[in-house]
């Protein structure tokens, strides 16, 4: 059935635009002191012969989306091809619908394809999947934000059977253990309206923070922002942190839970989380770190509201039952977390919640979003260290999807200059005051970018497809 809201693609330009962090960032066994983030402009037109433009962003974040010994500037170059090759493809793509439709139809049909000719043109390491759905994020996004504009309706607006041709049975197929059926579902049925208009902000405590005075080594930036850990919750108000461990040291990541736990029991601190780092082979790793705080720091134990992905990326490949973990803490699938085929298959092993990140596709996110909601599985939206347009798909995400406890966000941690431009119109979004973040400013049709009014100078394109 075709309505007079459905888009197709008329012209895309790529961007790509470097930022460096002011401090440094691990992932894994990896540390990201500067990222690239590719954006994009989606021109559409809608059956009223109506014509708009739309706009994503995501940070190529090289060490988190393909953790590998290939070096760092071999794995970037190859993103930002990939990027120049979707662009191509987006703009030939010939799927006419609403965003949600075409983007999942490109996301079964083409991407897989275009992977694969990526991976085989080469001697050397296969492109991830991961890799893939985040540069493929950022022409999703845009066309998302596209499909709003052009049809003068917030994006989150449309995710109904006023502007879908197909219900949820046509995308998701529930898991045969219940009686869940998505016939006559859409998206709109799974999200919250209205959404909140200021959501409470996790902060990032990576494995290279300083957390004391005197780790000071020299290499603390001397520009106005804080550096230790009890600087940033004193000058944010913070109540909610995300503790980076290792996932191959024990006795590190139990004095690190230990360390930052006594600091937000000192500060006013409520709510703690603990990313592994993918790193961790048997669930007996994490049980026992938590026993342990458990017994010796009961009141540590009760902070910690869940934990974030301490096995592998690859759950097809490393199928760990981890019940064992998710009854002593929630437990949230991230990186494994691909689509919603993936959270089945983590329900069945024994995850209970589910990460989401726009930069595996505004899509595939809502596409998680509504499985796991079906089947009861709590929600999270974590963060990419988004600067610039990135930040803003992901906390109306979160704002819509009804988290456990409102977004991880970490930009202004790492490049809060970086999105200086942004910050003139939305200030809330870029700074966190009382522990929180405020999307008041978020106006208008699309994602309420209001990209008029945001005084940034681009590059040249990379591109026109």
């Amino acid at each position: 059935m075709s309505l007079p809201t459905d888009i197709r693609i008329k012209s895309i330009r790529l961007y790509f635009l470097p930022v460096e962090t002011r401090v440094p960032l691990k992932f894994g066994t990896e540390t990201l002191t500067s990222v690239v983030c590719a954006r994009a402009c989606v021109e559409v037109e809608n059956r009223r012969g109506e014509c708009a433009e739309g706009w994503g962003e995501t940070p190529l974040n090289v060490q988190w989306v393909w953790p590998s010994a290939l070096p760092y500037d071999e794995r970037l170059e190859r993103l930002k091809a990939f990027c120049r090759v979707l662009a191509k493809a987006w703009s030939g793509f010939e799927s006419e619908g609403h965003a949600f439709e075409i983007g999942h139809d490109f996301i079964e049909h083409l991407l897989p394809e275009l992977l694969g000719r990526e991976s085989g043109a080469t001697e050397t390491e296969a492109m991830p999947l991961l890799a893939a759905l985040v540069c493929n994020s950022l022409f999703d996004i845009a066309l998302h934000d596209a499909y709003g504009v052009v049809n003068d309706i917030p994006t989150y607006g449309t995710y109904t059977g006023e502007y879908l041709s197909r219900d949820l049975s046509h995308f998701l197929e529930p898991a045969e253990d219940t009686s869940v059926s998505f016939a006559g579902l859409y998206p709109a049925d799974f999200l919250v309206f209205p959404p909140p208009a200021t959501l409470p902000a996790w902060h990032l405590v990576g494995g290279k923070d300083w957390i004391d005075a005197d780790e000071d080594d020299g290499s603390v930036p001397d520009d106005g922002y804080p550096v230790l850990l009890r600087d940033w919750i004193a000058r944010d108000g913070l109540e909610c942190l995300k503790i980076k461990l290792r996932g191959d040291d024990a006795a590190w990541d139990y004095a690190r839970l230990v360390e930052v736990g006594g600091i937000s029991l000192d500060t006013g601190v409520r709510w703690l989380t603990a990313d592994f780092n993918c790193t961790v082979t048997e669930p007996a790793y994490v049980n026992d770190i938590l026993d342990r705080l458990m017994r010796e720091h009961p009141d540590i134990f009760d902070m910690l509201l869940y934990v974030e992905q301490p096995f592998p990326y690859d759950l097809e490949a490393h199928r760990i039952d981890v019940h064992s973990v998710s009854a002593r803490k929630p437990l949230f699938m991230d990186e494994s977390a691909h689509d919603w085929r993936l959270v089945r298959l983590g329900r069945s092993l024994g995850w209970t919640g589910v990460a989401l990140k726009t930069c595996k596709t505004q899509t595939g996110a809502l596409l998680s979003l509504c499985w796991a909601r079906a089947h009861g599985m709590a929600l999270m939206v974590q963060d990419l260290t988004n600067p610039m347009l990135a930040q803003i798909p992901h906390v109306l995400l979160a704002a819509h999807a009804g988290t456990i406890m409102g977004v991880e966000t970490n930009g202004m941690q790492f490049y809060p200059d970086a999105s200086a431009p942004e910050a003139v119109v939305h200030p809330g979004l870029y700074t966190r005051r009382s522990g929180r973040l405020d999307l008041s400013t978020l106006k208008g049709n699309g994602f309420g970018y209001r990209i008029p009014e945001i005084e940034r100078t681009l590059p040249e394109p990379d591109g026109f497809a």
